[in-house]
């Protein structure tokens, strides 16, 4: 048995969309279950968001403290963003925002990994980078706003973010997903094996 996540669709009897944000939506589906009974389904729909693990040549990693309202915290992340426009590149999607909150650019880009960010409950894809070769980008700075005034910035060492993720004291999906990986890859096949930045992504196609 191969164990891969493949694509499904059971039929939708009825949909609605109560409720409708700046950004995001929540939608109702009568969905028909295996057994012909059919149940309602409530999730966010979401356009999607890519994650950069930028890396430095000290094996830092460029991380940013942001206040998120939801969970009453303020979390160590690394950057990230929505895919504002549809069928936007991810990769440049990536570049904007490494740019954005740390004005930094990174010369060599991989692919880390793909993950659903809470499948239960909303249909958020994100595409998390692995950015290298770092410096300081050109031009202005790019003028924050609302949580954004207020980021914090650091670069930390792999092996502590590890074991503070383990600890239980980092909780941002992208940043545990993207550490994790980041050292699993490395015990495998290297990350110079890792998908090329433009691999293809079935969750949130593109264009070239």
């Amino acid at each position: 048995m191969t164990i891969k996540d493949t694509p499904e669709e059971w039929e939708i009897r009825a949909t609605d969309t109560p409720f409708v944000g700046n950004k995001t939506s929540v939608r109702t589906d009568d969905v028909v279950m295996p057994d012909g009974s059919v149940v309602r389904r409530d999730y966010q729909v979401h356009p999607g968001s890519v994650g950069v693990l930028a890396l430095d040549d000290q094996d830092r990693v460029l991380l940013i403290k942001q206040y998120r309202h939801p969970v009453r915290q303020k979390l160590w992340e690394i950057p990230a963003g929505l895919l504002d426009v549809p069928g936007e590149n991810p990769l440049h999607a990536a570049q904007r925002e490494l740019y954005e909150e740390a004005h930094v650019k990174a010369e060599d880009w991989r692919v880390l990994t793909d993950v659903y960010t809470t499948a239960g409950g909303c249909d958020e894809a994100v595409r998390i980078f692995l950015a290298r070769n770092l410096s300081e980008a050109e031009g202005e700075r790019f003028e924050v706003e609302d949580e954004e005034a207020d980021l914090e910035h650091a670069r930390v060492p792999v092996s502590e973010l590890v074991r503070g993720v383990l600890a239980g004291e980092l909780h941002n999906n992208c940043l545990v997903v993207g550490v994790l990986s980041l050292v699993a890859a490395r015990a495998g096949d290297g990350l110079d094996a890792l998908r090329p930045a433009g691999a293809a992504w079935p969750a949130r196609p593109f264009e070239v």
